[in-house]
């Protein structure tokens, strides 16, 4: 499995590189009160990904620790018996 990580990994950076210089146009994006910010295509793409996946992480986050509390009560209730 490592063998084959590695290579997967390099494929990987290759699409990912060649995706950003097909997209380096500028784009513009406007904001409320007349705000603008100009920035390459695969860069604004990147950052909406980001924060997509920070938001997802976010929600999930107190369900997650719900379940990892519940786990622990049960592992302590089981040594007990």
């Amino acid at each position: 499995m490592r063998t084959l990580a590695f290579p997967l990994k390099v494929i990987l950076f290759l699409l990912l590189l060649g995706f950003a210089a097909l997209n380096s146009d500028s784009v513009t994006l406007r904001y409320f009160l007349g705000l603008e910010w100009q920035a390459p295509l695969s860069l604004v793409i990147l950052i909406v990904f980001a924060v997509g996946l920070l938001t997802g992480l976010l929600a999930c986050t107190s369900r997650l620790l719900r379940s990892h509390r519940e786990l622990r009560d049960l592992r302590r209730e089981l040594h007990k018996e």
